[in-house]
């Protein structure tokens, strides 16, 4: 018999979910890595392969099964009951540009919000087999073990990463990435999900992102702030919708965001 939940789930039974679902899906995009799959580029540009098809079609089935009555928002398929209270919001394949070149720095994530508020979140990333999941109040995961930001408290000792130092659509932000990485330790381009998982789990202090759509970010929001850390927008918002993110521990999370926040930025991303 199938088993259907409803809306009374527990954030730690979601919890559980999103890692379970992460975990299915990530093994079949698993199927084409380091092989000569395909390359299609899509109208924004960026590359999509039947790996990333194929892994949210099994994530989606998944939780029809388990969640028929929840919405579903994906980056490769079409919105399913898009006015449902609860949704599921699906990146198979976080890092594909990675993914295509044999790089083992991609995940796929998995997210479950009610509203704009991001209740569990799931990262999966089968090529270095690691696993990092939290809900509300059910503290972050990592491997079954729990993870925890970093408590490093100088930024001189601190370790920044970023997904694109390039900046190539909003070029003004480039002198604020600037200033913050040369007073860091460590500065390094280990981006898309691999650097929140980074933070997440202390090996890094801080991940920024010029540039996110909410399937990139709504999963990280709960690892971030369960493991004790901090994640807003570059306007300081407290949110996983506001188009980019800054995301690090809790003791540097006032010595950096003046660096890099403006609220009144031009470039601001979507509205929470």
């Amino acid at each position: 018999m199938t088993h259907v939940t409803t809306h009374a789930e527990s954030p730690a039974v979601l919890l559980q979910a999103a890692a379970e679902v992460a975990e299915y899906a990530a093994a079949i995009a698993m199927q084409w890595y380091r092989t000569d799959v395909n390359v299609e580029i899509k109208g924004d540009g960026s590359p999509v392969t039947i790996a990333d098809r194929e892994a949210e079609r099994a994530a989606r089935a998944w939780l029809a099964q388990r969640f028929p009555h929840d919405g579903v928002f994906g980056e490769e398929l079409d919105d399913e009951r898009g006015d449902a209270p609860r949704r599921w919001i699906l990146d198979p394949i976080d890092g594909t540009k990675a993914f295509v070149r044999g790089v083992p720095l991609w995940g796929t994530l998995v997210a479950c919000c009610e509203g704009d508020t991001v209740i569990a979140g799931a990262a999966c990333y089968p090529a270095v087999r690691e696993t990092v999941a939290a809900a509300l109040g059910e503290g972050c995961w990592w491997n079954g073990s729990r993870a925890s930001v970093s408590r490093v408290a100088n930024l001189h000792s601190a370790t920044t990463l970023i997904t694109d130092d390039r900046f190539l659509e909003r070029p003004h932000r480039r002198a604020k990435w600037h200033a913050l990485s040369s007073e860091a330790a460590v500065a390094r381009t280990w981006g898309d999900c691999y650097g929140y998982l980074l933070v997440a789990t202390g090996r890094a202090e801080a991940m920024i992102d010029d540039i996110v759509n909410p399937w990139d970010a709504a999963a990280m929001y709960p690892l971030i702030t369960e493991a004790g850390g901090r994640f807003t927008d570059w306007r300081g918002r407290d949110t996983a919708f506001g188009g980019d993110v800054i995301a690090t521990n809790a003791a540097l999370g006032d010595m950096i965001r003046p660096y890099l926040v403006d609220p009144f930025d031009p470039a601001a991303g979507a509205s929470v």
